[in-house]
């Protein structure tokens, strides 16, 4: 209370007890009206859980005396309400003085209320689960999914399970498998501040099939699972518009997925989302190559489409510290908001790497996540071998320098939490450079 009056509540660590509280108070005879101050209280011990609160009382010779109208307060705790007032009217039966009053009928409402929601058959709407609302996503979304069809999968929703035929796609011995599984993170409390649900559906899509392709693995297909307190329809089947994009800009199927309506989980509309993707490769063709990779390889960098779904955390917090709203216009491009602008979905580069994955043309790739450059290209290098990146060779795009201007932000925590402008790291020799680089040229990357 003392924080609170004194304008310094944030650096109070308050911890909220999950209990009932009820408060009986005692009045003076005649309150509201004229009331006698001077009589004289008599307090006996108090029972667990129970406290007496002193309003309108005062220390006369040596005795405590009614000072006020409203004297004296008892007030219980418990794991139910009814214990609780049960509790204070205990408590209020150790105070005497002359004349003493309270009311008998305290949380009589709440009894009522409670009595009534007891009497009513509940149903699972009741409790914050709606099956017609899951049932009415299913159809919005149907023709989403049945976009991303694909040999070996017909996208057709409603079964107990998704289905692929590796035979149906071309596999005539039994590849090997490779699954992912990712979040989008953070960035979904951008979309959800500013209403754009779409796009955060591919970047979902691209954090896992991006992991399967630097294993040289086609992506085959997706499940995703989309996670509420209280199902809106249109937002999540506007993330799903973006899942099954995701899907096609990667060349897999959406074969299925789960919506969990979970209310008390997660507060108003808030949302989160998960996915795993399964992708196939042909044995012997697992990528990284690290016994062919050599001292003198080149790395060569894919440009991003931006921060794509790492270090939100630190980007949300850096925008709230400069007072920027989402939908301010962005210091780094007052073109867009900035919102808009971080939302910029992460590029999918699957088609154009297996390009040129299947003219053997690469030796091993790193996609850039968390962790950065630093973190990510040595997972793709024997251990007898380093790499070595000379920052100055590309662009850095607008946005990332602005934050790291704005947070403050060193240059090693800077590299550790974005990808700095680059998506994808490849090995590859020298001798198929000029190769390489047309290759993704035309495939459009940069």
């Amino acid at each position: 209370m003392i924080a609170s009056t004194e304008h310094w509540l944030d650096g109070v660590d308050i911890k909220i007890n999950p209990k009932y509280a009820a408060t009986v108070i005692a009045a003076s005879g005649g309150y509201p009206g004229p009331y006698v101050k001077g009589d004289v209280i008599r307090l006996d011990p108090i029972g667990k859980d129970t406290f007496v609160f002193h309003a309108g009382t005062s220390l006369l010779d040596g005795q405590l005396k009614t000072s006020g109208g409203r004297v004296i307060a008892a007030t219980a705790t418990a794991d139910s309400l009814e214990d609780a007032v049960k509790r204070a009217y205990e408590g209020m039966s150790t105070i005497h003085f002359d004349k003493m009053h309270y009311r008998k009928d305290i949380a009589h409402r709440a009894f009522k209320r409670h009595a009534t929601i007891q009497e009513a058959p509940l149903t699972y709407a009741s409790a914050g689960v709606s099956i017609d609302a899951g049932n009415s996503l299913v159809s919005l979304i149907k023709s989403s999914v049945r976009s991303t069809r694909r040999p070996g999968a017909d996208a057709e929703i409603g079964g107990f399970g998704g289905t692929f035929d590796l035979t149906g796609a071309g596999y005539s011995k039994p590849p090997i498998l490779i699954g992912a599984i990712d979040g989008v993170g953070t960035k979904l409390k951008v979309a959800q501040a500013i209403g754009k649900h779409d796009t955060v559906g591919i970047d979902l899509v691209a954090m896992n099939v991006n992991d399967l392709v630097v294993q040289g693995a086609e992506a085959l297909f997706f499940l995703d699972c989309y996670s509420c307190g209280k199902l809106d329809v249109d937002t999540a089947a506007a993330f799903v518009k973006g899942v099954a994009e995701g899907c096609k800009q990667s060349g897999c199927a959406l074969v299925g997925g789960e919506t969990a309506e979970m209310p008390g989980l997660y507060a108003g509309n808030d949302y989160d989302a998960a996915g795993a993707a399964v992708g196939a490769v042909e044995k012997g063709k697992i990528l990284p190559d690290t016994e062919s990779m050599t001292e003198g390889d080149i790395l060569l960098g894919l440009a991003s489409n931006g921060l794509h779904s790492n270090g939100f955390s630190l980007v949300r917090k850096i925008v709230e510290m400069k007072g920027l709203s989402y939908n301010d216009p962005a210091p780094w491009d007052e073109k867009t908001s900035v919102g808009s602008s971080l939302l910029t979905p992460t590029r999918i580069y699957v088609k154009s790497l297996l390009r040129a994955v299947r003219k053997d043309l690469v030796k091993g790739m790193s996609h850039i996540t968390g962790g950065g450059l630093v973190e990510n290209v040595p997972r793709m290098l024997p251990k007898h071998l380093a790499a070595e990146i000379d920052v100055s060779t590309w662009p850095m795009p607008p946005v990332f320098a602005w934050l790291k201007r704005a947070g403050n932000v060193s240059s090693a925590e800077f590299g550790r939490a974005f990808n700095t402008g680059l998506g994808m790291i490849l090995v590859i020799s020298k001798e198929n450079a000029t190769a390489v680089v047309a290759e993704l040229e035309d495939a459009g990357e940069k």
